[in-house]
């Protein structure tokens, strides 16, 4: 009884306090380090933009902030994982446009719905693709090759970086658009594609910009047209693939940022806030903008609207193309 009546007389005092705006602090976020997962190898374009973007955000937090890989099935594990962790601001994601766009539309099975199960927080950086070929493939731009590919059906190979990316679907698009057809040879990764169209084992590819920006400087690639709105700082002489004709294929390639549903509203507008700093601060803004990213850092809303946008996109494209993976 005497147990009962100090709980009640401590609830009273409490209430009380509470009632004369004396509210008790609670813990100010962060009071931990906080985990970046990249579903995607060390090196890559995700992993770039997770550990510069971490490398502020820690700064702005005042904790560390630690970069896990957990790559496999297009960054559907890595994701998976961030959607299964508790809501609290701990765990992040920042992954691709196949992650968010592209794996909804292509597999039939997936662990996780970017729209539902996600917290959206920022469209932190695009990039254009290039259509790029070897030196020695026999066309000048890219009217030469779409004249190339309607004289030659079925013989010209496009590298990818696999199934599903998004220089497969952007090279997928730009044969609906242009009425052509040609071979796609998916590879495990940007990487051996790029080497393979160097060395002439395959003919064309649509490739992110920072991919190879120095290849073609250095000759190595010709560039027929890049797949941007305007053309890109850093190739200022290769055309848009409008200016070369082809209308409606304007294609970025981006890195978003996101957390598993949830979130309290406190601690998800303090992230949302910080991330975007981060991503826009100088040192971010001249790490990306070296090899080809333009900084969005947009807010959560504005991703989610741009979302929608993109996932009906290459659901379509997907759809008309009857691009399917095993």
């Amino acid at each position: 009884m005497k147990s009962r009546a100090a709980g009640a007389i401590a609830f009273s005092i409490l209430t009380s306090f509470i009632a004369a705006g004396f509210a008790p602090a609670l813990a100010e976020y962060p009071e931990q380090n906080v985990t970046i997962i990249v579903p995607f190898p060390a090196g890559g374009a995700s992993d770039i933009a997770g550990r510069v973007t971490g490398n502020k955000l820690s700064e702005r937090l005042g904790k560390s902030v630690l970069i896990e890989n957990r790559a496999g099935a297009n960054g559907s594990l890595g994701a998976t994982a961030m959607k299964a962790a508790k809501p609290d601001g701990y765990t992040l994601l920042i992954g691709s446009i196949g992650v968010y766009a592209i794996n909804p539309a292509l597999y039939k099975k997936l662990g996780y719905d970017p729209l539902k199960d996600f917290d959206l927080l920022s469209l932190l950086v695009r990039t254009p693709n290039v259509l790029v070929a070897n030196p020695k493939f026999p066309v000048k731009d890219v009217k030469e090759l779409i004249a190339h590919l309607k004289a030659n059906p079925g013989k010209v190979t496009f590298a990818s970086s696999g199934i599903g990316s998004s220089d497969h679907l952007t090279a997928a698009l730009f044969w609906q658009k242009t009425g052509t057809t040609g071979i796609h040879v998916p590879y495990k990764g940007g990487g051996p594609a790029i080497n393979d169209l160097i060395g002439g084992h395959a003919d064309v590819s649509f490739q992110n910009l920072g991919a190879v920006a120095q290849q073609i400087k250095g000759g190595q690639l010709k560039a027929l047209a890049i797949t941007g709105d305007k053309r890109a700082e850093i190739l200022p002489d290769v055309p848009t693939i409008a200016e070369a004709g082809v209308a409606g294929l304007v294609v970025y390639s981006w890195q978003a940022a996101a957390a598993p549903k949830g979130l309290p509203a406190a601690v998800r507008a303090r992230l949302e806030t910080e991330i975007r700093a981060a991503a826009n601060s100088p040192e971010a803004r001249k790490s990306f903008n070296d090899i080809g990213f333009d900084v969005v850092a947009n807010t959560g809303a504005e991703f989610e609207t741009f979302l929608k946008a993109e996932t009906d996109r290459w659901k379509t494209v997907i759809e008309s193309g009857n691009i399917t993976v095993e």
